[in-house]
């Protein structure tokens, strides 16, 4: 089974695990960005769900953030009282088991700290990626607070 595939599947295996149907869908033109994304499922940038991820010494901080709005990583880690520095590409791979592009808020392989923009609750539905950069999930911002735990908080950049 290849890298992507069997990420998919793990995401796929942590939607049913959790009571959440199965709504992956690939769309082969990719949706590896927000705009992207939004284009490919044809809905608004803000209803993409993008995954940003920190690192938080060994761990994987993961915000979930509307794919409209900038991150304020300092917002971020006083939420989770954590002092956040860049992921690289490696370690995204190495603490979540997805590639950058295809980062899902479900499914990794070692659990990340978990913040959701509370901007995606007034949003229906959102898109998540789905464990690569060709595949989303449908989903409401209620099921993955449910399905992941995460703190819900204002964490959009002001501009």
């Amino acid at each position: 089974m290849s890298g992507k595939s069997s990420s998919v599947e793990r995401v796929r295996a942590a939607l049913l695990a959790g009571g959440h149907p199965d709504t992956i869908r690939e769309f082969p033109a990719g949706t590896r960005t927000a705009a992207d994304a939004a284009e490919a499922v044809g809905c608004a940038v803000a209803q993409i769900a993008k995954s940003i991820v920190f690192r938080a010494g060994g761990q994987a901080a993961l915000v979930i953030a509307s794919g409209a709005n900038r991150v304020d990583a300092r917002k971020v880690g006083e939420v989770l009282g954590v002092k956040l520095k860049r992921a690289d590409a490696d370690f995204v791979r190495e603490t979540t088991g997805f590639a950058i592009g295809g980062v899902s808020p479900v499914g990794h392989i070692a659990p990340p700290l978990l913040v959701i923009d509370r901007d995606l609750l007034d949003l229906h539905p959102i898109y998540a990626a789905a464990g690569s950069p060709s595949h989303v999930f449908r989903t409401e911002a209620e099921d993955l607070v449910r399905l992941t735990g995460a703190k819900v908080a204002d964490i959009r950049q002001e501009e």
